[in-house]
């Protein structure tokens, strides 16, 4: 029996259907148990990896091929990306983009609100009619505008607001199974489709749990096998080794992979945070033309070209400002130059945060691309990446410095802030902050100080260090946001500081997922 354990409010009855709901069901009673084993075999991994083991490669068959995708997924040069809010709906289908990708998960903060009202939200779009009032402003969507995509939260985490006998579902198929449910037949009929990410896969086991995922999707709904395409998120270290067998396990439901740079860095501290030679400087000095991150765009093309899937480049967090024409013309050219080499690589399609970036790497593929849909044909035999080249993180130059340290904890401190207040998408300092770039932030910190590094002045980085840091980041902030919009009940910065200090300085236990710790918060938040 399926339980919901909160309120209905109104229009939610229109997603939490009981026919929408047994799917959910059905989705937990059929996989949650290989769910858990696969979340444990995480573990698993990571005891070996601490142990001082590695990474191999695991192929695939040498003569497949992805199916091909539907006509509206054909030309994907420039998506946008963000929450599933009603304004941030309509302004990203409206942007010029190609595609937009709503989110339930980096860029979104769990309440219960934000997922029914969100689902909402996203049913209206399918049928291409949604309107919005905010401020006396009027927000309609426009008869042309991107193919939506959508991405459901990842296999750890949890939704304990639904239950089936007892267990938690997991978020994951809940935001898949009440979306796909309640829209498939409607955007079939308009030309499109149910379109998917799935983010922070590790390995192609879990790959396949997703396939039959679809498999039992489809079957209830009537629908074609490979009618649910999917984009999955090359995020993890694991899943850079695995790349060929995800796209195999996934091939008739496949629509390409995408380098999703900011939570890859993250796995890259997290499942080698034992390693010192793995240690990594400021987070500003990990750019994607470092040794270890060229090499996984590399691959990433060259894996999906050969068998016939798209190549989907990382999300830009660039924020162009409406204000101060200097840092906007300095965030465009950011974004140009991102762009101009992803296309140049071979990609054939790219990530925006922000709906003034759209123009700028819309032209950058423009001109790779021409009238081309894509750059699929483009085979990267040239590319030869071993498992050396994936791992050279020491390569990596730069150094470790104050300011660093300062931006990683200031950074931290404000976005949970921003999450706890219901908002998971955050700019701040001139670029869009979502979990995956605070999970960096937190990451660092605990890598830094577990393996006795120093700032570049040689001052050693320990606990107490970061904690006084943190004491005046926090005046900082309040100093620049001001006392009433931070300091007031809201803003819970003693709450946020607290979250932050438990993920980065937690001695030699990491915290698997900031997000974790900091759900069972926002629940109490939320009584």
């Amino acid at each position: 029996m399926i339980e919901i354990r909160a309120n209905v409010e109104e229009r939610w009855d229109e997603v939490l259907t009981d026919d929408g709901l047994a799917l959910v069901g059905r989705l937990h009673e059929q996989l949650d148990g290989r769910r858990r084993e696969l979340v444990r075999a995480r573990e698993q991994r990571q005891a070996e990896l601490d142990a001082g083991g590695t990474l191999e490669f695991l192929g695939a068959p040498e003569d497949f091929t992805v199916a091909p995708v539907p006509a509206a997924l054909a030309d994907r040069r420039v998506e946008i990306t963000g929450p599933t809010s009603r304004k941030m709906v309509i302004n990203a289908l409206n942007s010029g983009a190609r595609g937009f990708m709503a989110d339930f998960e980096d860029s979104n903060s769990p309440y219960w609100a934000n997922m029914m009202g969100g689902q909402v939200n996203l049913a209206d779009a399918a049928r291409g009619s949604m309107e919005h009032q905010e401020n006396g402003k009027s927000y309609r969507l426009e008869q042309e505008h991107a193919v939506l995509l959508v991405r459901p939260r990842g296999l750890h985490l949890p939704e304990r607001h639904l239950q089936v006998n007892g267990d938690h579902v997991a978020g994951a198929f809940m935001d898949f199974g009440l979306y796909v449910h309640r829209n498939a037949e409607v955007l079939l009929e308009r030309g499109l489709g149910p379109y998917f990410y799935i983010p922070k896969l590790e390995s192609h086991r879990e790959a396949a749990l997703w396939r039959d995922a679809f498999l039992i999707a489809e079957h209830a709904l009537g629908l074609d096998r490979g009618t649910i395409k999917a984009t999955v998120l090359i995020e993890t270290v694991p899943a850079a080794f695995e790349m060929d067998a995800i796209l195999y396990e996934l091939r008739d439901h496949a629509a390409g992979l995408n380098a999703g740079r900011w939570d890859y860095i993250f796995s890259i501290i997290k499942r080698f945070r034992t390693r010192p030679d793995f240690v990594l400087p400021d987070r500003s000095e990990v750019k994607m033309t470092v040794p270890f991150m060229h090499a996984y765009s590399e691959l990433l093309v060259k894996t999906c070209h050969a068998r016939g899937a798209h190549a989907m480049g990382g999300m830009s967090a660039v924020i162009p400002s409406r204000t101060d024409e200097e840092a906007n013309r300095k965030a465009f050219e950011a974004v140009r130059a991102d762009k101009e080499r992803e296309a140049g690589a071979g990609f054939d399609g790219t990530w925006v945060a922000h709906p003034d970036s759209v123009p700028v790497a819309t032209d950058a593929f423009d001109e790779v691309l021409g009238d081309r849909p894509n750059q699929v044909d483009r085979r990267r035999d040239d590319v030869s990446v071993g498992a050396s080249e994936l791992l050279s993180v020491a390569q990596t130059p730069g150094e470790i410095t104050e300011e660093g340290l300062r931006l990683n904890v200031n950074v931290g401190i404000q976005y949970l802030s921003s999450w706890l207040r219901g908002n998971g998408a955050a700019a701040i300092y001139g670029l869009m902050e979502d979990a995956a770039t605070a999970e960096i932030s937190r990451a660092q910190v605990w890598q830094w100080i577990h393996h006795g590094e120093v700032l570049d002045d040689g001052r050693p980085i320990t606990p107490d260090l970061v904690r006084w840091l943190a004491g005046e980041e926090l005046e900082k902030i309040r100093g620049e946001i001001g006392d009433d919009e931070w300091f007031h009940e809201q803003g819970r910065p003693d709450l946020s500081r607290s979250l932050f200090e438990r993920v980065a300085l937690s001695g030699d236990e990491f915290v698997e997922f900031l997000t974790l710790p900091a759900y069972d918060e926002l629940l109490k938040l939320e009584r």
